[in-house]
């Protein structure tokens, strides 16, 4: 071969490399986050669970991707926002917004990797097989914001000691999440004099309803319980509870800031970074199998004294020196 000839072919195939080089170059990873609720209540959280992708030198659109799935409060319609992550062959599903989200994905797979965020006992409900090893395909960050109940009662009746008894809100379309809550509060209940009535509302637009039920009951405050739904819909709950002049205690700070009259619970923050962290893990390659299921560990008190005055409640000197957050 000439050299003339040898150079042009030599050019040739290097005009073809950019191209071949980029069909052999990986494909950003891609996250599939499923959440049960919507955008517009979950945006706040999602800063958190991008800084712990961070840690791990994942940030978005530059070395990762994210799929975004909202189920906006329908649960229906989580198998199929499910599918619709696997056809997209995602690296790693996320679940956000309860046991349900969590469980949809779990019947979907057994090999993409799930990383879940729920409230209630994963063992029990079939996530997974322990806490410190998972096994399979799942593990996750857990609040247990369930066991809180009986913490409620005592916060309830410190600031309400005249107070014969209270109302619990439960989700009845959440057996397992009511039924642990109800089993445990029932004997804390018992263990302090307290008369317990439990009030229900499945659906957004049963809330009024719950709320009706407590005018003439007695309950000298109400409890609602940490089911997603609600979590979903804190800030409506408390313009509930100060439309009906309740006294009233729940998970999250969302809650209280939006004028209920405290909330009691894990870092909602913390939660979602380290959701984003496990998501991080294991796009490094680390397996869902061997990452034990985290606890939330940090825990909140926010108090509404604006709230407390218009209910015209006093809250006790030992109540404010031990919260967290006072808002005035």
């Amino acid at each position: 071969m000439r050299r003339r000839e040898f150079i042009s072919l030599l050019g040739g195939a290097a005009a073809g490399w950019p191209l071949a080089a980029r069909a052999q170059q990986p494909t950003m990873p891609v996250i599939g986050y499923l959440s049960g609720q919507s955008l517009e209540l979950t945006a706040g959280r999602l800063p958190a669970f991008r800084e712990g992708l961070g840690q791990l030198g994942y940030i978005e659109g530059k070395n990762v991707a994210i799929e975004f799935r909202w189920a906006e409060g329908h649960n229906e319609r989580l198998p199929s926002l499910t599918a619709d992550l696997i056809q997209r062959r995602v690296n790693v599903i996320v679940t956000a917004g309860g046991t349900s989200v969590a469980k949809a994905a779990q019947a979907a797979t057994s090999t993409i990797p799930v990383v879940f965020l729920v409230g209630a006992d994963p063992i029990a409900d079939g996530l997974v097989a322990s806490l410190n090893r998972p096994g399979g395909n799942i593990t996750g960050i857990v609040d247990f914001s369930g066991e809180l109940g009986p913490k409620y009662l005592e916060l309830l009746r410190e600031i309400v000691p005249a107070a014969s008894g209270f109302a619990v809100l439960v989700n009845p379309t959440n057996p397992v999440f009511r039924e642990d809550v109800s089993n445990r509060i029932k004997p804390a209940a018992d263990a302090l004099g307290l008369q317990i009535q439990f009030l229900t509302a499945g659906t957004e637009g049963e809330f009024e309803e719950a709320f009706a039920a407590l005018r003439g009951s007695g309950a000298g405050g109400l409890l609602i319980s940490g089911d997603p739904l609600f979590n979903a819909h804190a800030e409506q709950l408390a313009a509930l509870a100060l439309h009906h002049a309740t006294p009233a205690i729940m998970t999250y700070s969302d809650f209280a800031a939006a004028g209920g009259l405290m909330t009691y619970g894990p870092s909602r923050p913390e939660m979602f970074r380290q959701l984003g962290l496990y998501a991080g893990r294991i796009l490094r390659g680390d397996r869902a199998a061997d990452l034990p299921v985290q606890q939330a560990t940090k825990v909140q008190l926010t108090l509404n004294l604006r709230t407390a005055k218009s209910l015209g409640l006093t809250v006790p000197p030992n109540l404010l020196a031990t919260a967290d957050e006072v808002i005035e």
